[in-house]
């Protein structure tokens, strides 16, 4: 049943009020049996009135004459036949025959100017075949016969018994054009309305969830990101205020924690620099060898563990960029250095982010190519959606069941690209990548290689 509804809240509100509103519309379309049911009888009623008011008044001026005037108007679907008494009826009325028995009296007296006694026996409702009209006929658009017996008592006391049958005033237009008339006007048009104001009022109030989770999904990339505006209904309010509050515990849990870090690294610095120190005094030239590169290790894994944990927060304000200098730099550096590294293609403009964090994201990527492939490609791109950087080598590559891992912290990995350093470099310029509103993606070249494109989408260009 889930497999047919809507993805969406928003295609599932409107599903729910279209369906809601055709039920609601089928139900209440059993109105019509009632309506139509006293408005097929109107015209009828009121017909037969007449011909009762002007007998009536016959009877009053020339009393002789109705015997003759009953046999003038005796014709297919009119009989009358004039009696000394009264007719009992044969069953009780309904509802519906009353109603028209009120009108019938209502007529008679607008006509005579007085009121008339008169007894309706029986009240038929038929079809064009002469049959009764169920319940399919009333529904439908076909025109429906009226059949009264009365019995009217005239001036001199006798009875005048009328049977009658009337036709129902009725549109020339065909009867398929009055179903569709009534189709198009009462369900589809209200159908097409409800649906709009739907569409609208359903869209007023997903606009806020829609911002709160893209204030989320974008929290995983910057903690830094302005907080929602809490307007709107008291829900939303609410949750904004709720959201606004988490990021604002989850910003001070990873400040503190940084600043614990940060503190470590600190206070370790100098029991590390006095135990360099101390490591001149052994004479062993072996020993103290060992010794010195086991600190000088300890000391770069605190600081590579300190740039990771601070990578994903920044405290610096974002800016304007110059991409191209930025990369120009690093490719200086690098060939100062005697590694091959060539830079193609330029931004068109600056960009929007954190100078330094950039600069150390970009700088690991390069560093990576050039330490496992011999040199970096390094290609700048300028797209529709934003920017991105991407940086190739022809070193041994990523097995392709890795490459889902690589940004892992700590993950070193056992074969193609195993060397020096603590398995941060990726990580670091993937956290940096995200706290820029963008992503890092690594695909294996072909020919051999790994290519590392940190691409930025959004609002980034200026």
């Amino acid at each position: 049943m889930s497999r047919c509804l809507p993805r969406s809240l928003y295609g599932r509100m409107v599903l729910v009020m279209v369906m809601g509103t055709v039920v609601a519309q089928t139900i209440t379309s059993t109105v019509w049996y009632d309506v139509r049911h006293a408005q097929s009888l109107e015209i009828p009623a009121r017909l037969v009135a007449t011909h009762l008011a002007d007998l009536v008044r016959v009877a009053e001026q020339e009393p002789d004459q109705v015997d003759h005037l009953a046999e003038l108007l005796r014709a297919p679907g009119f009989e009358v036949r004039v009696n000394a008494s009264a007719t009992h009826p044969d069953v009780p009325l309904d509802v519906d025959s009353q109603a028209a028995e009120d009108l019938l009296r209502t007529v008679l007296m607008e006509k005579t100017g007085k009121a008339q006694t008169f007894q309706l026996l029986r009240l038929e409702l038929l079809d064009q075949n002469d049959h009764k009209a169920g319940l399919p006929v009333l529904l439908s658009a076909r025109p429906t016969l009226g059949r009264f017996l009365v019995d009217l008592r005239l001036p001199d006391g006798r009875w005048l018994l009328v049977d009658a049958i009337e036709a129902q005033g009725w549109s020339p237009r065909a009867t398929w054009e009055l179903v569709l008339d009534y189709v198009v006007r009462i369900y589809l048009v209200r159908v097409l309305l409800v649906l709009l104001l739907t569409l609208v009022a359903v869209r007023l109030l997903i606009a806020p969830l829609k911002r709160l989770a893209d204030a989320a999904r974008a929290l995983g990339h910057n903690l830094r990101q302005p907080p929602l505006p809490e307007e709107g209904p008291s829900e939303v309010r609410e949750a904004s205020a709720a959201f606004n509050a988490m990021q604002r515990q989850l910003a001070a849990h990873l400040s503190q924690r940084t600043r614990f870090l940060a503190a470590v690294s600190h206070d370790l610095r100098s029991p590390l620099t006095r135990m360099r120190l101390r490591t001149e005094r052994i004479d062993d030239p072996s020993l103290r060898g060992l010794l010195q590169q086991d600190l000088e290790g300890m000391r770069q894994m605190v600081d590579a563990t300190l740039a990771y944990i601070s990578s994903g927060e920044t405290r610096e304000p974002q800016q304007l960029v110059d991409l191209n200098a930025l990369l120009l730099s690093i490719e200086v550096d690098f060939t100062d250095q005697g590694h091959p590294v060539a830079v193609r293609g330029r931004a068109t403009g600056p960009v929007r982010g954190y100078a330094r964090s950039l600069r150390r994201g970009l700088h690991n990527l390069i560093e990576n190519a050039v330490r496992y492939g011999g040199g970096a490609e390094v290609t700048v791109n300028s797209t529709a959606q934003g920017w991105e950087v991407s940086v190739a080598d022809r070193g041994p590559g990523i097995p392709e069941e890795q490459l889902a891992r690589v940004t892992e912290p700590f993950l070193r990995l056992d074969a193609s690209r195993q060397g020096e350093g603590y398995g941060l470099g990726l990580s670091i310029a993937d956290a940096v990548a995200k706290a820029h509103g963008g992503r890092l993606v690594l695909r294996n070249r072909e020919g051999g290689g790994l290519e590392a494109i940190f691409a930025v989408s959004g609002e980034q260009t200026v």
